[in-house]
């Protein structure tokens, strides 16, 4: 078996990114599962053409593809993506997109195709913070999570597929006392429940 987890890079004046940290801290095997990781730029075009093109390489079995969500409390798991791209803020490459249609033709939304209810379980049976989200936002995580169900959905793959949203670590939030954190090696632990729920399933 083979699973691709994704993180991005730093974006909106952070140093770091703790979808990237606690990714590339997974070990290369997880129960038997080779673990694949990559890092993707914080762009809309960029980011999907990069995760498709290793989609292509290896042909997972499954895909995680994790974020950065800072203020949110513990360890989100995504419900749905939604077919549009609309944010205020640029991405790393300087594009703005109001009101934008992710592919015209495809569905309005598509949801998560992990067992959400059973990670979340397994997660929280270990001592972590998580829970369901039904909202991946409209910036470029929701995008990439629409992107990649589309592109499994439009080759009729049976391939698993889910986005997993991340807090700011401790070092982020040493100027912002009020907001949630939580430490790397509890992500990354969460991250190994995940792919176990889906090696197990």
């Amino acid at each position: 078996m083979d699973i691709l987890f994704t993180g991005f890079e730093p974006f909106g004046g952070e140093e770091v990114n703790p979808s990237w940290e606690a990714v590339n801290r997974l070990p290369d095997n997880i129960d038997g599962a080779r673990i694949h990781k990559l890092r993707l730029p914080v762009e809309y075009h960029n980011s999907i053409r990069a995760a498709q093109a290793k989609f292509a390489e290896i042909n997972p079995d499954a895909v995680i593809m994790t974020g950065q969500a800072g203020g949110r409390k513990g360890v989100t798991i995504e419900r749905v993506a939604i077919n549009i791209d609309d944010a205020d803020a640029p991405d790393n490459a300087g594009a703005v997109i109001r009101d934008g249609i992710i592919r015209r033709g495809a569905p309005n939304a598509y949801f998560s195709t992990l067992p959400i209810k059973d990670a979340v379980r397994a997660i929280n049976d270990a001592g972590i913070e998580a829970h369901i989200s039904n909202s991946a936002g409209t910036y470029v995580c929701n995008h990439i999570m629409f992107g990649m169900l589309d592109y499994i959905n439009m080759r009729m793959l049976q391939t698993s597929a889910c986005f997993v949203h991340l807090p700011f670590i401790p070092e982020q939030c040493v100027n912002r006392p009020d907001v949630p954190c939580m430490n790397l090696g509890d992500m990354t632990r969460a991250l190994e429940i995940i792919a176990r729920v889906l090696i197990n399933k």
